[in-house]
């Protein structure tokens, strides 16, 4: 039984086939370091919070490190950075292993496929996304899947374009990048990512208004709407100045990166938007509304989001592994980077 998996900064999460529909299994990816003691260790055990010990230190892993973090006034870390493993976490990749583990599960079959998604390199930075890439390659394939990437804009067409024939632009907010891209008839014209993304607004708001960076997570995630009717000088209104920034600065990089030659002529196609940072109401209205005036070599035919964006990479990844399961072959036009 074919996978999927969205390997995000701030989440993780798996698909599969069941029933008539698609189970997803999703951890946050992130951890808290707290103080070791036999009560502690037990209670941990007690309320099947997920947690590793090493030496003096126990480290709560998943969706319970957030609430960890909040008790005990500390920031939570992270295995990834800006899309890729962090090269500043020396815990990065046995906490990604530990995370990555829970929400996969163990193979159903020998060399079961499993597509994972992976960010293309960003134009706006000089990060390569290769050593993450391979790194998660391996570490999977010592699960016993037979892996493979897929890129992570891609993964949205896959998820969301199959009544457009795989034809349209996607665009994946995620917590560490944004990644578009443009396919045609399941082939990518262009793909690549921007180095801001959720992430890159919760540092902004959380150093304007003085506010922990995880409390400024919590109330996004929490209801918060862009609606620009907060007074200014509260979080959620710093929440709302940096979602505006982040989305002029997607849509700027956007048109400067389309190459007109790499066109079909009278290209006429649909924009879906989704990734977590896109959750909040009010996202998809703000950005038809300054995608307007961008100027590039194709027209729109409309601005779409979707009932459950944080689940359309991994969804998009699962389409792409039953295809190939299905066929023996490739999934439908190029899937690695």
């Amino acid at each position: 039984m074919a996978k999927g998996l969205d390997v995000g900064t701030m989440n993780i999460i798996s698909s599969k086939p069941e029933g008539n529909g698609t189970k997803f299994v999703q951890q946050r990816n992130s951890f808290v370091e707290i103080e070791y003691s036999d009560m502690a260790e037990q209670m941990l055990s007690r309320s099947e919070v997920l947690h590793i010990r090493k030496d003096d230190k126990v480290y709560v892993v998943g969706d319970d490190a957030l609430n960890f973090a909040n008790i005990f006034n500390k920031e939570t870390r992270r295995p990834m950075e800006q899309g890729i493993l962090s090269s500043d976490e020396a815990s990065a990749i046995p906490m990604i292993k530990l995370i990555t583990e829970q929400v996969i599960g163990k193979p159903e079959e020998s060399d079961e496929k499993l597509f994972f998604s992976s960010p293309a390199d960003p134009i706006d930075s000089d990060l390569s996304t290769l050593y993450h890439q391979k790194t998660l390659e391996s570490m999977l394939a010592e699960t016993g899947f037979d892996p493979e990437p897929i890129n992570e804009g891609m993964a949205v067409i896959y998820s969301e374009l199959s009544d457009n024939n795989f034809t349209g632009l996607g665009v994946s907010f995620g917590a560490g990048m944004t990644n578009v891209c443009l396919a045609y008839y399941a082939v990518p014209v262009m793909k690549f990512s921007i180095a801001r993304g959720g992430d890159w607004i919760d540092r902004q708001a959380a150093q304007a208004t003085g506010t922990p960076v995880d409390k400024v997570t919590s109330i996004k995630e929490d209801d918060f709407t862009l609606d620009f009717t907060t007074d200014v000088g509260g979080v959620e209104g710093a929440l709302s100045i940096y979602y505006e920034n982040l989305l002029d600065y997607v849509i700027e990089q956007i048109s400067a990166e389309v190459d007109e030659e790499d066109i079909e002529e009278d290209l006429d196609v649909p924009v879906v938007v989704t990734g977590g940072t896109s959750s909040p109401d009010g996202f998809e209205d703000l950005f038809a509304q300054h995608f307007e005036d961008i100027d590039i070599p194709f027209t729109i035919s409309d601005v779409r989001s979707v009932d459950d964006p944080l689940y359309s990479v991994a969804r998009g990844a699962l389409v792409a592994a039953r295809s190939e399961e299905e066929s023996g072959g490739p999934a439908p036009g190029p899937a690695e980077e």
